[in-house]
């Protein structure tokens, strides 16, 4: 229970709680300090028991501790540390000194003075902290006093100006600070001491070793424990080397290429490089803190939010909104000075600074290059117009060459018809004789001239064709044949054919020269030997593959390659191996067509050519034809020219070249047929309407009434005759797209007579 009167009175007033308990613990008395101490102000601790004040994890020790106490001579105890616990259950620390006394009764009273020192010790631990603080720091902390006399000096301004602090305690602060500039540190120590406030600064200090360094300082007042300003403290904290890499950075901005801009916030400019005063046309000084929507009228790239104000204070809408946009490119407008604008990529980063989040913003001039794209992109169009032009001419020429080869074809074949078969007339009846020999070279001229004509016709595209499904291999095997005569020893011949290809859509005979051209040209290209290669192969052009990124369909192809190992071609002449009349060989070696009528017969039949060649290593051609799924047609035995007679079956011949005419009819007569004769359609049709005629044979281009006009006169008037056409030059009338139609049988000009005669049986044994 609390105490009564004036002892009483006196013990609830101390500021101390005070505790009476016996020896075995039980509480007598308790002050009111201590029922406040111990959260008891709603009880009375008189007859609890001491223990109970104490926290559970030393409760049980407690009883020990205090018989211990009292067995022996018990002298009092002053301020020992204890740990109390609050009826609530916190606990606390608390110094404790104890007294024990015998009462007259025989029992043994013991006193406690309890003392709460928890501010005490938190005050003392501030201040030791803080002591710590100021040792450890590597800023120099100094104070003075009002004289500007040093109190105090710690480690950090020992390292920042040399001196140590057993000489500058109580000394001038002048000594560090340079004579120009004591002035003016004494005006912000005044101010200080006036209660006046003063933001961090930039100034110089001077070091034991009279060198000046860039120091930047704080000043605030000096106070005691009453509130009395009685000095100042400064921290001052070097920054010589944060300017020199200042002005390294700013050295390296002003080095950029592009102009960069630092943009706060609010949306002022805060940094500016060389580069941008060069773009924008202001000086730097003018730049700083201009809104920087006057630089950039259209925005930066994805932080639009910063300047949609117009450049007051308000915040980014988000960090993210600028993250976001870091190093991505946008077109945009910068204004320069003057009122100019020009067009700029704007690429944004964000900086996160002490001030705040700092847009850097890299502003890139892009008028030359976009002047340098106009550019380009006219020189484009002006190199596809001089292309399509060039495309245009070279078709222009091609179609003036086709014309022109059709008309030399048109008489020169019948000419060529004429001198082979009148110089086979004397091979035949002169047989064993010097004249058969000299006919027969005759006969050879006229064939190499027909080679040379119908070469013309295939690179022009104008020669007739006749493409039925057909066996490469098999072309491939024909030819090795005749090559393998004509090669000659010094060239080793290697045919690999890949057994199962399917069939193409191709003129055998036409394939044929293409072989034949490219082995030829091999052959030249090796002339002290070597080896020629011909292989077959099926490809499957997908949209991975050369030929379909080429512009070939993608889709099943029979590759035939020709390899040799020659001279090689560098690349100016494979650019051109495909021109017409190109051609390295030396004058009066090479015509300059067989490449192109390589490159003809394959493109018409929808195929492609490509050469690979490397000089000194050989050449390599590779030809891609479309596979058909049309059977290969297989070809029986010929049937020799004693059993092609006509068997007096009538022939009207229609040919308004008489030389032609006569050495034809010459031919069918001496082959047991019956020979009518016309010089043109008019003449042919009133010989039909006089004589039964089995088989109409005419020429397509004559004057007046083309072949295949007459052709269609004559089977509207007599149903049943067969018509078997002639000529050098078919291609317009005859065909579509170059390809014979189904129904159209035709003789090509020059012809021998063992040809004639084999058309017209194939011709009158085709009748129903």
């Amino acid at each position: 229970m609390e105490s009564t009167g004036i002892p009483g009175l006196l013990l609830d007033t101390a500021p101390d709680a005070i505790i009476v308990s016996r020896s075995d613990g039980t509480i007598t008395m308790a002050n009111r300090r201590a029922h406040d101490m111990f959260g008891w102000t709603d009880d009375d601790l008189a007859g609890t028991s001491v223990d109970d004040l104490v926290p559970e994890d030393t409760r049980d020790r407690h009883p020990q501790h205090r018989a211990g106490y009292l067995s022996g001579p018990h002298p009092p105890l002053r301020r020992l540390p204890l740990r109390g616990v609050r009826r609530d259950g916190t606990v606390f620390a608390v110094e404790v000194s104890l007294s024990a006394v015998a009462a007259p009764d025989g029992e043994t009273y013991v006193t406690a003075v309890l003392r709460d020192d928890t501010a005490q010790r938190e005050a003392a631990r501030t201040r030791s902290l803080l002591a710590s603080i100021v040792q450890s720091s590597h800023d120099a902390i100094v104070t003075t006093d009002l004289d500007g006399r040093v109190l105090s000096w710690n480690p950090g301004a020992e390292a920042l100006y040399g001196h140590p602090g057993s000489d500058m305690i109580g000394r001038s602060i002048d000594l560090i600070i340079p004579e120009d500039r004591r002035g003016d540190e004494a005006q912000v120590r005044l101010m200080v001491r006036l209660g006046g406030r003063v933001d961090r600064y930039r100034s110089v200090r001077r070091t034991a070793k009279d060198e000046d360094i860039a120091v930047s300082t704080l000043v605030s007042p000096l106070i005691d424990e009453r509130g009395t300003i009685v000095g100042t403290t400064s921290i001052t904290r070097d920054v010589s080397d944060r300017e020199r890499a200042e002005a390294r950075v700013q050295a390296i901005l002003d080095a950029a290429p592009d102009a960069v801009l630092g943009v706060a916030e609010s949306g002022e400019v805060v940094l500016v490089n060389a580069e941008a005063e060069r773009l924008f046309g202001h000086p730097r000084h003018d730049l700083l803190h201009m809104p920087v929507a006057l630089l950039l009228p259209d925005g930066l790239p994805a932080v639009s939010a910063v300047l949609r104000t117009g450049g007051d204070s308000t915040p980014l809408d988000s960090e993210r909104s600028v993250e976001e946009s870091d190093q991505r490119w946008a077109t945009r407008r910068a204004a320069r000075r003057g009122g100019a604008e020009i067009p700029v990529d704007i690429a944004c980063s964000s900086l996160h600074t002490d001030s705040g989040v700092v847009i850097v913003a890299v502003v890139r001039d892009i008028s030359e290059r976009l002047a340098a794209e106009e550019e380009r992109r006219r020189l484009r169009e002006e190199t596809d117009r001089q292309r399509l032009e060039a495309r245009m001419q070279q078709a222009q020429r091609l179609e003036s060459l086709g014309q022109l080869a059709g008309g030399i074809a048109h008489d020169f074949n019948n000419l060529l018809a004429v001198i082979l078969n009148y110089a086979s007339f004397i091979v035949e009846d002169a047989a064993g004789t010097p004249p058969a020999v000299d006919a027969e070279q005759i006969a050879r001229a006229a064939r190499r001239g027909s080679d040379l004509t119908h070469q013309l016709l295939a690179f022009a595209r104008r020669e007739v064709i006749r493409p039925r499904p057909l066996n490469l291999n098999t072309v491939v095997t024909e030819v090795h044949q005749m090559l393998d005569r004509s090669l000659g020893e010094h060239i080793a011949l290697t045919v690999r054919t890949t057994a199962g290809l399917p069939s193409v859509m191709a003129d055998p005979g036409q394939l044929e020269q293409v072989l034949v051209n490219l082995a030829v040209n091999a052959r030249d290209a090796m002339p002290a030997g070597g080896r020629l290669t011909i292989d077959t192969a099926l490809v499957d052009v997908d949209f991975e593959h050369a030929a379909a990124r080429a512009g070939l369909p993608t889709g099943r192809y029979v590759r035939l390659r020709v390899s040799d190992t020659g001279t090689g071609m560098p690349k100016e002449v494979i650019d051109k191996a495909f021109e017409p009349f190109f051609t390295t060989k030396p004058s009066g070696q090479g015509t300059g067509l067989g490449l192109a009528t390589v490159y003809g017969i394959i493109t018409q039949a929808g195929g492609t050519v490509q050469i690979y060649s490397e000089a000194g290593v050989g050449t390599t051609f590779t030809i891609l034809l479309p596979a058909t799924d049309a059977e290969a047609h297989q070809g029986g035995p010929e049937q020799s020219v004693a059993g092609l007679a006509g068997h007096g079956a009538t022939v009207l011949v229609v040919e308004d070249e008489s030389a032609l005419r006569e050495v034809t009819c010459r031919i069918l007569r001496r082959g047991g047929y019956t020979v009518l004769a016309a010089d043109g359609g008019d003449e042919a049709l009133r010989l039909a309407a006089t004589h039964s005629v089995d088989v109409l044979l005419t020429d397509v281009i004559m004057p007046n009434m083309l072949g295949r006009d007459l052709a269609e006169a004559v089977r509207s008037r007599w149903p049943g005759t067969r018509v078997l056409f002639m000529s050098g030059y078919a291609q317009p009338v005859l065909t579509t797209h170059g390809t014979l139609s189904a129904d159209v049988h035709l003789l090509e000009k020059p012809f021998t007579g063992a040809e004639l005669m084999r058309a017209l049986h194939d011709e009158l044994r085709t009748r129903p």
